[in-house]
């Protein structure tokens, strides 16, 4: 008995011993590892999964161990372990950036591209947030599509504004979710402009960040104009305030050192909040010089994702 059901054993008139009516193989000149090379490599198999490629193989052949073998060849199997999309947890606990130490020290850029030019040419928007305030600046710029001529540019204007750059991880847009983030909300006010009012929208991107500094954000507990400024700002909305005292010296640089230590540990708890909850969907790996490991890239042109086999080197950078 095997699991509730009864072999059946018979010699067939060509001399082959069968299960029912599958062929039982014997593990013989790897002759198992051929039928499952064949039913996994084959052009017409184009490489299944274990259950599909076990079900494809159940009803012509059987052998007591197929199920495990059949599992630990897709494993073992390269080209799967490169092209297949991940159903499993990603490795490695979060790590939240450090946070900075003054307002404007360190901040983030994006750009947002693929925009309708304007009449000013515009077709793009260079996006700058502050890590630590969560101010924003949205600039209409004029995109070159030649990426050397792009590279040489951006790169040339940071060494002469002496900026230290520090790209984001390929692949990983966590690694720069504050930008990513700003950008979502950019392109929903982008879109309520262009319903809603006439012109183009180049014309609106001043108020579009406006808007955005003026609004509360969770991460803060307040509005990134009143963190930068140590104020909220007063806005058509704000109809009824006369006026505001006037802060001067070390008054205000007082104002604006508390602001800035509440913003501080505003940000440490929601990266708490945020590792805490990230950490559960994720899984403990260490890695040792030396380890065989897989990096993502593109294939081609087409944005088709693959993954590519290379050693641990001697320091690792984990992506936030």
């Amino acid at each position: 008995m095997k699991q509730g059901k009864k072999l059946n054993f018979s010699i067939r008139a060509d001399e082959v011993i069968v299960n029912g009516e599958r062929v039982c193989v014997p593990d013989v000149d790897g002759l198992r590892e051929e039928i499952l090379r064949e039913a996994h490599n084959a052009p017409y198999a184009m490489h299944p999964g274990t259950v599909k490629m076990y079900r494809n193989l159940r009803p012509y052949y059987w052998w007591q161990t197929m199920k495990k073998d059949v599992a630990e060849f897709v494993a073992k199997c390269m080209t799967c372990q490169q092209v297949k999309a991940e159903h499993q947890a990603p490795a490695g606990k979060l790590r939240p950036l450090s946070i900075p130490e003054w307002k404007w020290r360190k901040i983030t850029m994006n750009f947002v591209i693929g925009l309708p030019r304007t009449l000013r040419k515009h077709d793009a928007i260079w996006v700058i947030v502050d890590r630590l305030m969560k101010s924003a600046h949205f600039l209409p710029i004029r995109q070159d599509r030649d990426p050397r001529f792009t590279s040489h540019f951006w790169g040339s204007l940071q060494r002469a504004l002496g900026t230290k750059l520090h790209f984001s991880t390929t692949f990983d847009p966590q690694t720069d979710g504050q930008s990513e983030r700003t950008i979502q909300t950019l392109e929903d006010m982008m879109r309520a402009c262009t319903m809603e009012f006439k012109g183009n929208w180049d014309d609106h991107l001043p108020l579009m960040e406006f808007a955005y500094n003026n609004s509360f954000h969770s991460s803060i507990s307040m509005a990134p104009y009143e963190a930068l400024y140590g104020r909220r700002c007063r806005s058509p909305v704000c109809w009824d305030i006369e006026g505001l005292r006037q802060l001067e010296g070390p008054e205000l640089v007082q104002e604006t050192v508390e602001k800035i230590q509440i913003v501080k540990k505003c940000l440490k708890a929601a990266q708490d909040r945020q590792k805490s909850y990230v950490d559960k969907h994720r899984r403990e790996m260490e890695y040792e010089v030396g380890d065989k490991v897989f990096s993502k890239g593109l294939a081609m042109e087409g944005n088709l994702e693959i993954w590519q086999a290379r050693e641990v080197e001697s320091e690792i950078y984990w992506a936030i």
